[in-house]
């Protein structure tokens, strides 16, 4: 089934780099899950109160350059968080990053600076994330909607 993005998305894109639009446009087209663009570009003021609460782990955001986005999937036309469903956009998000060429990095595997390179799926790349963390003692940070450009 294909899917497209709606107008509040679109908007939603807007301030965006460029190039990471272009990968959100084609990933759309790839997906097998639906989604939208819940966030682009934030204000200092978004940013201090997501990080207020715990959303947000750092006052120095992609999304404050207009250089990240955050996707939201939607299974039968609801907004759906479970994290099964983010790999699988998370894999139409790869191959458009390859398509365009533009370097991203996603928020549920961070230790992979650049997911066109990742040889694998992206549920893999998470779990290879998870398991860095773990073996560093660390509990990893899983940020599901987001990715990022890297150049």
């Amino acid at each position: 089934m294909a899917f497209k993005l709606s107008n509040r998305s679109l908007g939603n894109l807007e301030g965006v780099d460029e190039r990471l639009v272009e990968v959100v446009k084609k990933a759309i087209e790839y997906t097998e899950v639906d989604f939208g663009v819940i966030q682009g570009l934030r204000t200092l003021e978004e940013q201090k109160a997501l990080v207020a609460k715990g959303a947000s782990k750092t006052m120095k955001s992609k999304h404050l350059e207009g250089r990240a986005v955050d996707l939201m999937a939607y299974i039968n036309g609801r907004g759906c968080w479970e994290n099964n469903v983010y790999d699988e956009i998370a894999d139409a998000m790869k191959k458009a990053a390859q398509e365009c060429g533009v370097q991203v990095r996603w928020g549920a595997a961070w230790t992979v600076s650049d997911i066109r390179e990742w040889e694998g799926t992206m549920e893999e790349a998470q779990n290879s994330y998870i398991d860095t963390r773990r073996s560093q003692g660390r509990r990893p940070f899983i940020d599901s909607p987001h990715f990022e450009l890297m150049n």
